[in-house]
């Protein structure tokens, strides 16, 4: 058994017209329940379709295709629903060990306070632990300047601490 598509884009199967009836008759009722099962239209489409490959590449043949295809439409939602929820609890832990670090939500108010470019000094410079030169390469200036941005960066800080 063998697929071809069509020119209008719609799938045969040759050497199973029955099959193909069939493809058109149920297939509506398939993306239906996958879309039911998964709460997705997308997502049931999709697993109709795998359905409908599994069936393809079945290597006995299948007494009851709609039984089969229903089945395997079933199995393929449940699975589709342990891997979604799977996924969620691995975000959610994630999202759990994705903590700031105290330091930003100490300073970060004055930090904020500092103009954009003694800011980006500091940062870069205490939290990334880049040199003065890797500083200036990084904003497109001299050593000097990532010197003197940051002594007025740091003064301001202490008038703010004090």
């Amino acid at each position: 058994m063998a697929t071809q598509l069509s020119e209008e884009g719609e799938v045969a199967v040759v050497g199973s017209p029955g099959l193909e009836v069939h493809y058109r008759e149920c297939w509506p009722a398939l993306v239906r329940l996958g879309r039911l099962l998964t709460g997705s239209q997308a997502l049931g489409e999709e697993v109709a379709q795998e359905a409908y490959i599994g069936l393809l590449g079945a290597k006995r043949p299948v007494d009851n295709p709609s039984a089969y295809l229903r089945r395997s439409v079933v199995n393929r939602c449940v699975n589709a629903g342990r891997r979604a929820r799977q996924e969620q609890r691995y975000l959610a832990r994630q999202r759990e060990a994705a903590v700031e670090p105290p330091e930003l939500d100490e300073m970060w108010d004055r930090l904020r306070r500092l103009p954009t470019k003694q800011r980006a000094v500091l940062v870069l410079r205490y939290y990334e632990d880049l040199s003065e030169r890797e500083i200036a390469t990084v904003m497109g200036c001299k050593p000097g300047t990532v010197k003197s941005l940051s002594s007025r960066a740091l003064e301001q800080l202490r008038k703010d601490l004090s």
